[in-house]
């Protein structure tokens, strides 16, 4: 938004609680890797020049490519300011920080949608023998007590933690909730390179029947590993990971209680793959690509054993650590605006909020299904600094400090 704010010349400053990258530098495991190839990192005037474009970043490397980019475009941020309001102050708005405030005509809310890890209501009753922490706060393996783990959650994070836990040689549960199983490499190519070449991640939030709906889909079950390997339940199951349903609750006496509903979720998701599998091979066939690529192919079922579990005593089985891996939302504590739904979500058409002149990024789905990704950041701030600068009307003094 930077960008496109500059090319427009607009006035504008970030305002950042820590580094640049911060979330990247202080909320993510050591082993994490980028979800999406290194080719998809594409932003306005910058784009990944290395040597292994099908690859996928180590945290490290993301950091410095965000580094490099507000860096390469002379971004105005303001580092180690803290947001700690935004209000209306006609005309405009006044954003004070822990370093002074500010006075604006247009505001870019961008702190993401990942600020708060989602912990269910219930975790107080968790055992106290039983050490719970979350993935965002999750590092590695040794940080763990010894003994069994429960993974929460079975979507990106779950899912690449459970299997670290389990290779590092503990005994894992995972409790499966909704989740989209999703094959890494799909006919000798990246899963990422057709869902972008088919235009997948191009479609648009006002060309969706249920937005709401789509903006609480979960993250596809990919992860970047060196090998491009497909990382699903049934690869967690090969190397011994316990599968259970949904975690439902917990009993005062600390016996957790799981949904019943494992099979049906599992064919569900499975139900969901072979329908993306299916719109590519038809994106395939339409635009000449069968006779160059290989063959269509179907991952099998997800297996789940006859009856799974529905309860633990987490104590008498041996569970010494939960981690939370059911998802994340967004903080917005400091916004003292008329903009917030029931939940506390902000109300947008595209990231275009009711407030005149507030705009949002960053978040899911936001304008297109990529919106959330590096990739799909581009894009919406095009379409949003273009809305912007006509709201200014050409004004050209519309950030200063009070």
């Amino acid at each position: 938004m930077s960008r496109c704010l500059a090319e427009r010349s607009i006035d504008h400053v970030l305002l950042e609680r820590g580094e640049v990258a911060h979330t990247w530098r202080t909320e993510r495991w050591d082993s994490l890797r980028l979800l999406t190839p290194n080719w998809q990192s594409r932003l306005p005037g910058f784009r990944y020049d290395g040597n292994d474009p099908d690859g996928y970043r180590t945290m490290p490397e993301v950091i410095d490519f965000i580094a490099a980019y507000a860096k390469s475009i002379s971004a105005p941020v303001r580092t180690h300011t803290t947001v700690t309001s935004v209000r209306s102050a006609e005309p405009g708005y006044l954003v004070r920080t822990n370093r002074g405030d500010w006075r604006c005509k247009t505001v870019v809310l961008a702190s993401g949608a990942c600020s708060i890890a989602r912990v269910p209501s219930f975790a107080d009753r968790v055992p106290p023998s039983v050490a719970t922490l979350t993935a965002q706060s999750y590092r590695n393996p040794e940080q763990l007590a010894d003994g069994d783990v429960l993974v929460v959650g079975a979507s990106a994070s779950g899912t690449q933690i459970a299997h670290e836990l389990q290779r590092a040689g503990r005994q894992v549960t995972l409790s499966v909730g909704e989740h989209i199983r999703a094959p890494r490499v799909y006919r000798g190519k990246d899963l990422e390179w057709w869902m972008d070449a088919a235009g997948v991640l191009d479609e648009r939030y006002d060309q969706v029947d249920d937005i709401g709906r789509a903006r609480r889909v979960p993250s596809l079950q990919l992860a970047g590993t060196p090998d491009r390997s497909t990382l699903d339940l049934n690869s967690l199951g090969d190397i011994g990971v316990t599968l259970v349903g949904r975690l439902a609750g917990i009993t005062e006496d600390g016996k957790a209680q799981f949904a019943g509903s494992l099979r049906n979720m599992c064919a569900l998701s499975d139900l969901k793959m072979r329908r993306l599998l299916e719109l590519i091979d038809e994106w395939a066939r339409t635009n000449g690509l069968d006779g160059t690529v290989e063959p269509p192919g179907r991952l099998p079922p997800t297996r789940v054993e006859e009856s799974p579990p529905l309860g633990m005593d987490l104590v008498k089985a041996g569970i010494r650590t939960i981690v939370w891996a059911g998802g994340y939302r967004p903080d917005h504590s400091w916004l003292e605006l008329p903009v917030l739904d029931r939940k506390g979500m902000i109300i947008h058409d595209g990231g275009i909020v009711s407030s005149p002149g507030v705009y949002l990024m960053g978040m899911q789905f936001l304008r297109r299904r990529k919106s959330a990704l590096i990739d799909g950041a581009g894009d919406d701030a095009r379409d949003l600094s273009a809305h912007l600068a006509a709201y200014l009307d050409n004004d050209e003094e519309c950030a200063w400090p009070t």
